[in-house]
């Protein structure tokens, strides 16, 4: 009888390409028989069925527009996978990891990164660079906004007063 563990149910976080980046051929691991195939005499194992399912704890901690520090592990023409806390590996589009200076972050480069996409059902953490410092100007212009309607409000109240102090002639 062939039992198999498909790379998906290696890890509840992590992603690999081939079984060989887990594990190696002869080494031990525990699994959780998940399905019996009679026809075909096969065995579908679980390795990651053995912890509970992170995910439910991650979708709190990893909200939307929370800011995480993590490290740019490794860098391509699409995006950066980012090294985040719990070992989590994520990744970041390439639109999303310029610098307010202009440049774009690098590989090695620890920054924070806000959640800018959680989705539980596909295990999909997309993060930003970017859009720390342009929210924090839109913050800024925001403030600056109210703080101007504010003063316009003071000046109004106080152009009224005077008007209503101000005697008024009568024939």
């Amino acid at each position: 009888i062939v039992g198999m563990i498909h790379i998906i149910d290696l890890s509840w976080l992590k992603r690999f390409n081939n079984p060989s980046e887990y594990t190696r051929i002869g080494n031990r691991i525990d699994v959780v028989l998940l399905n019996i195939d009679k026809g075909t005499r096969k065995l579908q194992l679980g390795h990651k069925q053995l912890e509970e399912d992170p995910w439910n704890t991650l979708q709190e901690t990893f909200a939307i527009g929370t800011v995480h520090e993590g490290t740019v592990i490794r860098k391509d023409e699409k995006g950066a996978i980012v090294q985040l806390p719990y070992g989590l590996e994520r990744f970041a589009p390439n639109r999303h990891l310029n610098k307010e200076d202009g440049k774009t972050v690098v590989a090695d480069e620890v920054n924070s990164f806000m959640v800018i996409e959680f989705d539980r059902n596909e295990k999909r953490i997309l993060l930003s660079h970017t859009r720390i410092w342009e929210q924090g100007k839109a913050d800024l212009k925001d403030l600056e906004k109210k703080e101007r309607s504010a003063d316009a409000a003071k000046t109004k109240k106080a152009v009224k007063d005077v008007q209503t102090k101000v005697e008024k002639s009568t024939l």
